[in-house]
């Protein structure tokens, strides 16, 4: 890098039929504070201004019949060309919210934070036209099985991830490596003052022992155990992949 020159910010790029659902809660906290301080960027572009009638007409009824609308081939790829050509975009992944996508993962997130930024596409209606998927390449990510009324909470849970992994971002360098699903464990219990505490059916709760014997090692052997039965119990989708790689390490 040139002396002077500052490094590229991260940006993402949501394209939306609701650009004033952004920065919504990525304007708070971490995700707010990284915003304006200009650590990343974020720009909401509104689908509709690519609409070809003075109506803004987004959306027609999908062929072969059926319930709902489908986002307008013409009008959704106007409006990633617009984005994908301007200035800094060149390389950057273009994401479509959808639930038949690819489950969103952490790892994922971090490949993602690692580059120059996301353009996220949040889908309405019954959902995007094929060909503009296939026309653009659009990865189709997943933030669970469940169905929502549009990418733009998706879209805001792809970015909280993102932007907190960037450098600067979170105050312990430690912060993120510990976390959930960074080594496909989740995360061990956490616990803080006081020692002892009588929750509302009156059962004192005390802080496990090992927490406050001053023994690091026997700590963060406790931590990892934990971190292996509550994956073990909760996720053993995870626990059976984590047993597999290490099989397959072992050969």
């Amino acid at each position: 890098m040139r002396q002077g020159v500052a490094p590229p910010v991260w940006t993402a790029t949501a394209l939306t039929l609701f650009p004033e659902m952004f920065p919504g809660p990525l304007g708070e906290s971490l995700a707010g504070r990284a915003l304006k301080e200009g650590v990343w960027s974020l720009e909401a572009v509104d689908i509709r201004r690519f609409a070809k009638d003075r109506h803004g007409t987004v959306d027609d009824a999908p062929f072969g019949g059926g319930a709902g609308m489908v986002l307008k081939p013409d009008v959704l790829s106007a409006a990633i060309e617009a984005v994908a050509q301007a200035p800094g975009m060149a390389g950057v992944p273009k994401v479509l919210l959808s639930p038949r996508g690819a489950p969103f993962s952490q790892a994922r997130g971090r490949e993602l934070a690692a580059g120059p930024g996301v353009l996220l596409v949040c889908g309405r209606f019954e959902g995007v036209d094929e060909r503009v998927i296939e026309a653009h390449a659009l990865e189709e990510i997943s933030v669970g099985d469940f169905v929502l009324s549009g990418g733009e909470i998706a879209a805001m849970a792809v970015m909280d991830c993102c932007v907190r992994l960037l450098p600067g971002v979170m105050g312990a360098p430690d912060s993120a490596s510990e976390e959930s699903f960074e080594d496909g464990l989740l995360e061990y219990p956490h616990y803080t003052r006081p020692a002892t505490w009588a929750g509302p059916d009156g059962t004192e709760r005390r802080v496990p022992e090992v927490l406050v014997s001053g023994h690091h090692g026997k700590v963060a052997t406790w931590r990892m155990q934990q971190r292996e039965e509550i994956t073990r119990r909760r996720r053993p989708d995870l626990w059976a992949a984590r047993r597999t790689a290490a099989g397959n390490e072992e050969k």
